[in-house]
């Protein structure tokens, strides 16, 4: 059985023996802030950005985890490095840090002791998402609306999810394969759970302002591709209505860079999967971190010999 190590609290150790108390704040009052990044090939992908987006959302809580950027980013890679011996099996990582303002007596944030740091590597889960670049997700627009910054700053990758959890639950009762799409209370199409989205309207890459949504490294990314292969793009507000008339939709995620949506509200998308310019993405994607992605998730997901 595989027992990746895993720094936790200055240490490193089996992944098994990473426990949180159940009187950390992380747990009790979602006080904790997280970032994930993949490997491809062994090699981490847009880290830097990961672990800088990291440090805005611990700055934006005033949380001091103890360690700067530079030793956060060196102990990701150190994580990869101390897990290789299993890559050749798994195909590829994925890397958390996460931080908790810690453990405190009686709730007070006034007395808390110290910060729970934990960075891990775990395999892509290929089997999740292999299918959807053959099949298309499936996207529900559900009645669960996404936090506003008045609320909960959207742009901090933090663990208050209740609304995500509340999404993919009415998701499900829709269409067993659904994936949520969240709107804000004006309406406006935001994000997914842990994704964003993009359409084509017209030869046009379009996605929601970053108003309402995290600031997705794929995301970015994406938008950049999109630049360089002379792909006209446009943020701006969307509603249901351009993703059920758009030629093309497709989500944006760490794991599998670019998910085509077949459906959008059981209304279907275009003529093929993935749609031209989606397959575009997906080419200059592959070329850009050294391997076919989708060869390499259908392989692992058992989906190609």
């Amino acid at each position: 059985m595989r027992d990746y190590m895993a720094y936790f609290n200055g240490e490193w150790v089996p992944f098994s023996r990473v426990m949180i108390h159940p009187h950390d704040r992380g747990f009790t009052m979602s006080d904790v802030v997280f970032d994930m990044a993949r490997t491809f090939n062994g090699k981490p992908f847009l880290l830097g950005e990961h672990v800088d987006r990291l440090y805005r959302s611990l700055k934006y809580l005033r949380l001091d985890p103890g360690l700067s950027l530079q030793e956060m980013t060196e102990i990701s890679y150190d994580a990869v490095r101390r897990n290789e011996h299993y890559r050749a099996e798994v195909g590829d990582f994925r890397i958390t840090q996460f931080v908790t303002r810690g453990t405190t007596h009686g709730g007070d944030i006034h007395k808390v002791a110290s910060p729970t740091v934990c960075v891990n590597v775990e395999p892509v889960a290929f089997e999740v998402f292999a299918r959807l670049y053959v099949e298309g997700a499936h996207a529900i627009i559900v009645r669960t609306r996404s936090y506003t910054s008045d609320v909960v700053e959207p742009k901090v990758k933090h663990q208050s999810r209740l609304n995500f959890v509340l999404a993919d639950l009415e998701a499900r009762d829709v269409d067993p394969q659904g994936m949520p799409l969240l709107l804000d209370r004006d309406g406006n199409v935001t994000e997914g759970r842990g994704y964003n989205v993009f359409l084509v309207s017209g030869g046009v890459l379009k996605t929601p302002t970053d108003r309402s949504v995290l600031q997705g490294i794929t995301r970015g990314f994406v938008m950049t591709l999109a630049r360089q292969l002379g792909i006209p793009l446009a943020e701006e507000d969307l509603q249901p209505y351009d993703l059920y008339t758009a030629d093309e939709v497709f989500f944006t995620r760490t794991s599998p860079g670019i998910s085509p949506v077949s459906q959008v509200d059981g209304r279907h998308i275009g003529d093929e999967i993935p749609g031209p310019v989606t397959r575009h993405l997906l080419a200059a994607y592959s070329e850009r971190v050294g391997l076919d992605i989708v060869d390499q998730a259908l392989r692992f997901a058992g989906m190609r010999g």
